[in-house]
């Protein structure tokens, strides 16, 4: 049998590991005529966490959000759940940030353009002006907001304005070079990803790329991962690598690791907006 309507939600379900989960969720949705068009789960055997991922779709016009929260309640309480129910139907709202680099930014804009990344970029933020005109091109919003140490928390909290202000659902920092502070990445825990421009653990510091061929390194690469008070240490959502060797200069290393840095970055902003990635600790389940 294949669905009849064209309307996709996504049940996303947290709890402790138990045998039964799934035969409850799955009697729910036959109950009510809910088509299974997509399911991946996950059962987390060291931490006794267990995470499903559900894609349904009703069988008639006539589903109700606010129904199926109300008689799905008595099956959360039961497994003690941390649950979530979306339409996907409803774009996300990204809020981009970026400094002077574009190489993200622009790959970003592109991926939403051609609809490979279903989101809405409602405004693009930045402490420089160079990027100003991709925000111009692409008809969005650039807010310039400088920051330096002085005025760094006049920043961020205006930043944290333009974000309410647009219900940013997600912030991606696209090569946005500043350390986010504590309360910033609390503001933003489990919604704001980072590109690092390293294979974690790797150079940190500046000149990244100097250090790598300095140190004759034979892979570099890419980790895309949620901002944390820690930095660089926050729970890793995907990674990427690319061979080098003795040939490679710093130019061509640098070029090299544009082009990875684009492809994780849109890798980990596709799983975040289609719902796939779960928090778990220190680390993150991917349900893929």
């Amino acid at each position: 049998m294949t669905p009849r309507s064209g309307e996709r939600f996504v049940l996303r379900v947290t709890c402790s590991d138990e045998i039964g989960i799934i035969a409850d969720i799955a009697a729910f949705l036959a109950a009510r005529r809910l088509f299974i068009v997509e399911t991946t789960n996950f059962g987390d055997a060291v931490a006794g966490r267990f995470f499903l991922r559900v894609v349904f779709s009703p069988e008639n016009a006539n589903f109700g959000m606010r129904e199926f929260e109300r008689e799905f309640a008595p099956i959360a309480t039961k497994w003690k759940m941390q649950w979530t129910l979306a339409d996907l139907r409803v774009k996300p709202n990204v809020l981009i940030l970026a400094s002077r680099s574009d190489h993200c930014l622009n790959d970003l804009l592109y991926r939403h353009r051609i609809g490979a990344l279903e989101m809405t970029v409602p405004a693009i933020v930045s402490n420089h002006h160079d990027c100003a005109w991709l925000a111009e091109r692409h008809g969005i919003p650039y807010y310039h907001v400088p920051v330096t140490p002085s005025t760094k928390a006049a920043a961020e909290a205006r930043i944290l304005e333009i974000a309410e202000a647009t219900r940013a659902d997600l912030v991606v920092l696209a090569r946005y070079m500043q350390v986010l502070s504590n309360e910033m990445c609390a503001a933003l825990q489990g919604r704001c990803i980072n590109i690092h421009h390293s294979f974690l653990p790797g150079f940190k510091g500046a000149g990244p790329y100097r250090q790598a061929y300095e140190r004759g390194v034979k892979i570099i690469g890419a980790t895309a991962h949620y901002v944390s008070p820690d930095l660089d240490e926050g729970p890793i959502i995907c990674q990427a690598v690319e061979p080098a060797g003795h040939a490679h200069t710093p130019d061509t290393l640098a070029a090299i690791g544009r082009d990875i840095e684009c492809r994780v970055l849109a890798q980990a902003v596709k799983l975040h907006i289609e719902g796939r990635i779960f928090v778990n600790g220190a680390k993150t389940v991917v349900l893929d």
